[in-house]
């Protein structure tokens, strides 16, 4: 599986965006984060007219099967229930959606269920749920490479002309078991600091979570990024790391989710470190693993509003965020514009 190469920020554009940030008629820093969010958003866009045009947010949805294991306060066919409920419009990712005015797009990953037909359903079922990787890989090389090979697909029909920005979300029962032991493999942490309680697990639930995945990983030696995601990984993660890779090489503004996207952004930029260029990590999510993989990956989150919802609803609340940081810095006036003098005389 081949993806087009990520190109380059804009550096001239973010030397210019930075020195107008700074004559725009307010004290210097006072807009605070806001104001290297519009610089870095100038960089991606090669533009010092930032704007977010036609935004798109994705659902990759996909079970796992190692849920079979009680690694989950809920059972896998949870998952193929939420993906109906998204696509009814009842689903906090579908009210943000609306709020935000994007369009809406599930994707069956790999769900253990008949997800029927939609308008806004794609259907890239690799497998119904990935096999339990605590005693087998999780996924077949091929259909690892497939469901990379899916998610640049799904990027390349949702991505009309001019849209410039997608919201990358996920819904999979099982997923944070996943998402906990690639992440431990990835980064060397120990597992218990990447263990959380999921979609609610009690601390005996955690416990067995953590003996789970331990007893999994002891499985496999030393192996590749790629390898580690097909031993470990989810069809909807896979899927996520290809349409980020995608994204990117398109220059489109890449808003990450909570925990899993993170893991899946974490995989993606192993295989093209620019990757992370064009990502805005939307927010910290309350799942205990997420803060550490943040500062492990060195980028900071827009937003700590005790979400662990998922769905690609805490990049979708921050996205708000990016809008005002574009608007404040295309439509301030700059001090001499303004006729305001900048420093006391």
């Amino acid at each position: 599986m081949t993806f087009d190469p990520i190109p380059p920020l804009d550096e001239a554009t973010r030397l210019a965006a930075a020195r107008r940030v700074d004559i725009l008629t307010k004290p210097l820093g006072a807009l605070g984060r806001l104001e290297p969010l519009a610089v870095h958003l100038c960089a991606i866009q090669g533009t010092l007219s930032p704007k977010i045009h036609d935004p798109v947010a994705i659902v990759f949805a996909g079970d796992h099967g190692v849920a079979d294991r009680g690694v989950s306060a809920y059972p896998r066919a949870v998952t193929g229930q939420m993906v109906k409920n998204f696509l009814a419009g009842g689903a906090a990712i579908s009210v943000l959606a609306r709020l935000q005015g994007m369009e809406l797009w599930i994707v069956d990953a790999g769900v253990d269920d008949d997800c029927g037909t939609h308008a806004r359903l794609i259907n890239a079922k690799v497998r119904r749920g990935t096999r339990d990787f605590g005693f087998e890989a999780a996924m077949s090389a091929g259909e690892c490479r497939d469901a990379l090979a899916r998610g640049k697909e799904v990027i390349a029909r949702v991505a009309a002309e001019a849209t410039n920005t997608v919201v990358l979300g996920e819904m999979g029962i099982g997923n944070t078991a996943s998402s906990a032991l690639l992440m431990h493999r990835l980064t060397g942490l120990p597992l218990a600091e990447c263990v959380g309680r999921g979609t609610g697990l009690d601390d005996a639930g955690v416990e067995r979570k953590r003996a789970t995945l331990e007893a999994a990983s002891k499985r496999v030696g030393s192996i590749d990024t790629l390898q580690l995601l097909q031993e470990f990984g989810g069809y909807e993660i896979a899927m996520l790391v290809g349409a980020m890779l995608a994204a990117a090489a398109r220059r489109m503004l890449i808003m990450v989710d909570g925990f899993t996207v993170t893991v899946a952004a974490a995989i993606g930029a192993r295989l093209d470190r620019r990757l992370l260029d064009y990502c805005v990590f939307g927010h910290c999510s309350a799942e205990r693993a997420h803060a550490a993989l943040l500062k492990r990956l060195e980028v900071t989150p827009l937003l700590d509003l005790g979400m662990r919802l998922g769905e690609g609803t805490g990049a979708a609340v921050a996205l708000s965020a990016v809008r005002a940081a574009a608007a404040l810095f295309t439509e301030m006036a700059t001090f001499e514009g303004a006729g305001v003098s900048e420093k006391a005389s």
